[in-house]
């Protein structure tokens, strides 16, 4: 599954590249499968992983997962997916408002996600400060608010994870430990 995964990803995000580093997109959701298979999650939590970004950024949807991987995947993906018709702000706190109540699976598989994006953000505000985010629909202080919240939704809810432990380190590295 998880080399179906990685080949379906790898078609659905061609052409696209990553915001800041122009690198190929496909990039980021191979870093999440890795992170997810490095922590000894099940195949289906590592391929919603790889697959996590395929309903929200191509023109693949959540039937076509359901064909391709069965229910359990399709229905991590749609818990990992936003509607990009809302604005950043209802995108973002809908995020917030669903992680409260996901499945385990779900919110590993969102903290892996957010992880890598934590990792290249806390390179860029290394090297530009603040003025990083300028590459970001919101700036500095709006994206710390919402990975600051998630990261304590994921905190109160399996402390005890290595990748939710993980994600608060690479936090603090980005944003300090701040109120936000």
């Amino acid at each position: 599954m998880i080399d179906k995964a990685i080949i379906f990803a790898t078609k659905a995000h061609q052409g696209q590249v990553r915001k800041v580093s122009e690198s190929p997109f496909i990039m980021h959701p191979l870093a999440v499968g890795c992170l997810l298979a490095d922590a000894g999650e099940e195949e289906a939590v590592i391929a919603a992983g790889i697959l996590h970004d395929t309903v929200e950024d191509t023109d693949v949807t959540l039937a076509d997962i359901r064909a391709e991987f069965g229910d359990v995947v399709a229905t991590y993906v749609d818990g990992c997916s936003e509607n990009k018709a809302l604005s950043w702000e209802e995108r973002k706190q809908n995020t917030i408002d669903f992680l409260e109540d996901a499945s385990e699976a779900v919110c590993i598989v969102t903290c892996a996600d957010k992880i890598h994006n934590l990792q290249v953000s806390a390179a860029g505000i290394q090297a530009e400060g603040e003025d990083f985010f300028v590459h970001f629909k919101k700036g500095y202080d709006e994206q710390k608010w919402y990975y600051g919240s998630i990261k304590d939704i994921l905190l109160a809810r399996m402390p005890e994870h290595p990748l939710v432990q993980t994600y608060a380190e690479v936090f603090t590295e980005a944003f300090g430990e701040l109120d936000y």
